[in-house]
Parts: structure tokens; sequence; C-alpha cells
């Protein structure tokens, strides 16, 4: 072929697509969706020492509204491990979804007195509404693992820019399928540190390093007088793996190129994490 005719054949390639460019190809088309059924979406995470509370809303579609939707016809039942079942009111602390800064937990129910647990107990949760909706779920108490210590280094730097990483070790026992949620907290425990927003919050599993020493560091972040508070959370794979696929789920979301990520549950009957939470914890003081 000729270079003429190359330029011929361009040409008219070029001519096809500015004919084409100048029609209305646009087209509104109606998506039928599938009918929805909304789901109980619970969250209950108990503590010793602690009111036991949990929260308590529905599913939603997709593109449906993100305002959190909360049941008021809702019964909640926790079995404590001698068999006795404490009711939990109906108490939402409205004031708590609206706080942005502060770490407090939203919840919709409460109970009247603070919970004893220790290791190995099995507590039970029963929800059910008067739409006939009944979520269960069981879950065991496992045992706080010790922080061995809490350190700090400074770096090489003057002035401002003199910073300081912290270190968090401890000792995993050689039980496999041991996961963990480490937080630190920056302020005097005292006076409320520990209900702001964490410095740091990491979960994490043993998978790799089961039954060896766990040293975990963070970036040159703190300043000569701070005091910081680690809190180290012994948990089951179900908590680690809902935070996960709660966090999974959040990157996707409109990132098209992401793959749709489902929340995962243990729980029957509805959506949600029925956990025991046991921290143990650690303050230091930078000097």
């Amino acid at each position: 072929m000729s270079l003429l005719s190359k330029w011929i054949g361009l040409l008219g390639v070029a001519s096809l697509w500015l004919g084409l460019t100048g029609c209305n190809l646009e087209q509104d088309i109606d998506v039928e969706l599938p009918s929805y059924s909304a789901e109980l979406a619970v969250e209950c995470y108990l503590e010793a020492g602690k009111r036991p509370s949990l929260t308590v809303t529905t599913t939603v579609p997709y593109l449906g509204a993100v305002v959190p939707q909360l049941p008021s016809n809702v019964t909640v039942r926790l079995t404590l491990p001698n068999g006795t079942v404490v009711p939990l009111a109906f108490q939402p602390n409205y004031q708590a979804l609206t706080d942005t800064v502060s770490g407090i937990k939203f919840y919709t129910h409460i109970g009247r007195d603070t919970l004893v647990a220790r290791a190995g107990d099995v507590f039970k949760l029963e929800v059910s509404d008067t739409q006939g909706r009944r979520v269960t779920g069981t879950t065991t108490m496992l045992a706080p693992i010790p922080i061995d210590s809490v350190e700090y280094k400074f770096n090489d730097k003057s002035g401002s820019e003199r910073k300081a990483y912290f270190l968090t070790s401890f000792l995993d026992p050689p039980t496999p399928n041991d996961c963990y949620r480490l937080q630190l907290h920056r302020g005097d425990p005292a006076k409320g540190a520990l209900l702001k927003r964490p410095e740091t919050d990491n979960s994490f599993e043993d998978r790799l390093l089961n039954g060896q020493r766990f040293v975990l560091g963070t970036s040159y972040r703190f300043s000569k007088g701070d005091t910081v508070t680690a809190t180290l959370y012994h948990t089951d794979a179900a908590f680690y793996r809902f935070r996960q696929s709660v966090r999974d789920a959040r990157n996707a979301n409109g990132n098209p190129f992401a793959q749709p990520s489902a929340i995962f549950s243990n729980v029957q009957g509805g959506v949600g994490i029925f956990s025991v939470l046991s921290p143990t914890r650690a303050t230091r003081i930078i000097r």
C-alpha cells in the first residue's frame, strides 16, 4: 500500500468518527432493582467491669439512605454463663452518634449492672423484633494477654522535629488462631484520654508468629512529655475477620476497580458481630 493510500484510509476513518460524534448516542435505561428485605444488624462487644451494651440497626439497600435505621420494637436478652437471662433496655445514646472526636461507642440497648466475666465464660445473645426477625449468637471470653513492655526511642533531630517512636511487646500463647487489636492513646487516662480517638488502631493475627514474641512499633510521632497508653485486646478470629471485612468493604465502596466485599458475621438470622473484649493496658510517659 502506498503512502497516499494510507492517508486516504486515515481520512476515511476520521470522517466516520466525526459522523458518529455528531450523533446523539445517549439513551436513558430504567433498571429494575430486585426487591430488598431488611435484616437486623447487631454489634455487641462485652467487656468485664462495664455495663453490657449493643447496637441494633437494620440493613438498607446499597442505594438507600445512609442514615442508620434504629428499630425501637426490639427485645434484647443476654444469657450469662450461669444461665441467668439479663434484658438490655432500649436507651440509645444519640449524642455519641454525632460526636466526631470522642471514641465513645454508640449503642441502642444497655444493661443495668456491670458485667462479671472470666476467661472461658460463654455468653449467649438473642435479639428479636415484632416482625418475626430473630438474631442469635454465642461467644467465649478469652484470657487477657499481658503486655511485657512499652518503650520509646527518639530520632537524632532537634527542636520541633525531635520525635519518638513507641514499641509495644507481648508474648503470644502457643495456641493457634489468636487475634489481637492494639490501640495507642495519647494523654492522661485519668482525664478521659481513652475516650478519644486513638493515635493508632491496628488488628492482626498470629498466623505467622504463633507462640512467638510480638514487637509492634509506630512512626516517629510522639513528643517529650506525651503520655501514651497501649491497650491490647485479645480477640477471637471472628472479631478480626469482621473488622477486616468492614475495612475492605469501606475501601471498595465507590471504587470501580475494587472487588465488592461482604461483611463477615458470627451471628445467625441477621448481620453483625458478638464478641467479648479482653484488654490489658500499660502507660508510659515520654521523658
